[in-house]
């Protein structure tokens, strides 16, 4: 059974304030091995009642998932949009978004590293609750960091991959996982849902999940042909509900 085991791995931070409207955004530089990846951190007006990590899609960490770090904060929680790319990815195009990924993929203790760097740079002492989230790409991120026993209070998957790579399992699973699915995602379909969800029965795994019926792959994704509005308001609506439990 492949473990997470924490790195001795060094984060130099460097923060650049950026003026932006309720609170302060920061963008957070920090190595794993040779590479150098960037972080976005806003922070609430207020005391934050937590932190939120979100992992970004195959494409990298770009404008969605800056909108939905400005949705987290309102919400009066850190909100932290992780790098898992590097700031000298090349991603103009499916073959690079598929070359990073697919890295990743087939370096598991790297995806994990890369996780667990960007999160220790950015973690905010006394932190009440920290929660993990991911969309596509993002979520089979997220779904990586759970097996790998991340210190989380839960983490949350929207239209993420659900396979379980020969080896892993959710034995050293820390916090409870939210599945957000649809029913007609061709690239993780019901059986893989079912067999995921299994697994957390079997590894008595606290978790729910929402299913949206008709609801295709990247249905949170506003313009993409996926997008399905009433998908995307209900899952966020399901994020709100967890984060209060």
């Amino acid at each position: 059974m492949l473990k997470y085991i924490p790195s001795a791995l060094v984060a130099s931070v460097l923060s650049a304030t950026l003026a932006s409207a309720g609170g302060h955004l920061e963008t957070v530089q920090y190595a794993v091995g040779e590479k150098t990846f960037e972080a976005i951190v806003k922070d609430p007006t207020g005391d934050a009642k937590g932190v939120v990590y979100i992992v970004h899609d195959w494409d990298g960490l770009n404008d969605y998932e800056i909108k939905r770090a400005e949705m987290i904060v309102a919400l009066g929680y850190r909100a932290v949009a992780l790098d898992l790319f590097g700031v000298d990815a090349k991603l103009e195009g499916f073959e690079d978004f598929r070359r990073e990924t697919g890295a990743l993929y087939q370096d598991r203790q790297e995806f994990r590293a890369r996780m667990q760097a960007g999160i220790d740079a950015t973690a905010l002492d006394g932190a009440q609750k920290q929660v993990l989230l991911g969309y596509c790409f993002g979520g089979a991120a997220t779904l990586e960091g759970a097996r790998a026993g991340f210190k989380m209070d839960g983490f949350v998957s929207f239209h993420g991959g659900l396979g379980t790579p020969e080896g892993q399992d959710y034995s050293q699973t820390n916090g409870p996982i939210l599945i957000l699915h649809g029913s007609a995602d061709p690239v993780s379909n019901m059986t893989d849902l079912a067999g995921l969800l299994n697994q957390f029965n079997e590894q008595g795994v606290v978790h729910s999940a929402e299913i949206y019926g008709g609801a295709r792959h990247s249905f949170t994704v506003e313009g993409s042909r996926d997008y399905l509005q009433e998908a995307d308001e209900k899952s966020w609506d399901a994020l709100v509900a967890f984060l209060g439990e």
